[in-house]
């Protein structure tokens, strides 16, 4: 599914998007649902002459599976869109040269879907030809804006914004270029049938776009610019501050380079495109899925810079030692393309998170910058 914020589109990225298919994203998302639904038959046509009368109430139409498929990993994306907000706007300047100007919102319209999932998002999401707001980045210049999931995207500075199978691609390109040169964008939408105009500032923040990935393998991948979390790994991490764990640490092999350094941009850019489809190709997941484990030198630094990422975004670190010994537990690096599988230096690990945590308690007891 897609994937988080670019510029303005999934996942935060002034690159091409992709929704939950090879357009997208993104993430992550980012930020998001139905078939053409049948009507049931009216109850009343079913109940013997003889019965008592009872007032006639209409069955709901059937919920076709690409519908309630569509919903759960808009839901998803939703919600790793809200975990990320802080990760993001909070770190740009640890970010560095991967930071960019955002607006702060994702948009989509049916053909961000493919095949049967465009009519589910045209039922469910209400989605047309043209681009609405599938998400808003908390804390962003679209979020002070006012703007809302669900707005119509028109125009920008006066141009308008496209429509049709390729909007997403083209609108992208429209904003991008906008963005860099502007520290707000004059904005028109639609709004309940009615047209508006929105000045959004721009929004400094990591350009990472963060991607559900459509499988039940409890992992994460990160190819330098995009991060995405399987559902498998959601459902493992329960809570936001552990699925903000997983975020982070993502974010902090893409900011220290590492797929580079590991010559794995490629293949784990191939298994996010795959995995962030409706209907990846599971089979790219057999044995290792051509990923090599992380150094645990290069694992630990990354632990430690994303312990900074999650406290200066506001999240407890406290049980950050505890989270991840209990995943290397439960899904030891024995069972392939698992997390571990990938990140097997456990223990190394586990000691560096310790003394990060450490360092980073004395830091903000003593109210010193929180900067690795």
């Amino acid at each position: 599914m897609p994937g988080i914020v670019l510029p303005v589109l999934p996942v935060l990225l002034v690159q091409r998007l992709r929704a939950c298919a090879p357009l997208l994203s993104l993430a992550f998302l980012a930020a998001f649902l139905a078939g053409c639904a049948t009507p049931a038959p009216h109850l009343a046509d079913s109940v013997p002459a003889a019965a008592p009368a009872a007032e006639a109430r209409a069955v709901p139409p059937r919920v076709t599976a690409a519908q309630e498929s569509l919903g759960k990993m808009v839901a998803l994306q939703d919600r790793l869109y809200k975990v990320a907000a802080g990760l993001l706007i909070n770190n740009a300047d640890l970010c560095k040269n991967q930071a960019r100007n955002l607006l702060g919102f994702t948009a989509k319209n049916k053909y961000s879907y493919p095949g049967e999932f465009a009519d589910a998002a045209q039922v469910v999401l209400g989605y047309n030809e043209h681009l609405q707001v599938s998400g808003v980045l908390a804390g962003s210049g679209a979020a002070r804006a006012g703007l809302r999931k669900g707005d119509g995207l028109l125009a920008a500075e006066g141009k308008n914004l496209p429509s049709g199978p390729n909007a997403e691609s083209l609108a992208a390109a429209v904003f991008g270029s906008l963005v860099a040169k502007r520290t707000s964008l004059n904005m028109t939408i639609t709004r309940d049938g009615a047209r508006q105009n929105l000045n959004v500032p721009v929004t400094r923040a990591c350009a990472f776009r963060v991607d559900l990935g459509n499988a039940d393998n409890v992992n994460s991948y990160a190819d330098g610019q995009r991060i995405l979390l399987t559902r498998g790994m959601i459902a493992f991490a329960q809570n936001d501050e552990s699925v903000a764990y997983v975020m982070a640490k993502g974010m902090a092999h893409n900011i220290l380079g590492h797929a580079a350094a590991q010559r794995s941009t490629a293949t784990l850019g191939s298994i996010i495109d795959n995995l962030s489809s409706p209907r990846p190709d599971l089979s790219m997941l057999i044995g290792s899925g051509g990923v090599r484990p992380m150094a645990q030198e290069m694992d630990a630094a990354a632990d430690s810079l994303a312990l900074y990422l999650l406290a200066r975004a506001g999240y407890s670190i406290d049980n950050a030692a505890r989270f991840w010994q209990k995943l290397a537990t439960a899904y030891p690096a024995s069972i392939m393309n698992d997390y571990t599988a990938n990140h097997p230096g456990t223990a190394f690990r586990i000691a560096a998170i310790n003394r990060t945590v450490a360092n980073i308690k004395v830091k903000q007891a003593a109210r010193k910058a929180l900067k690795p």
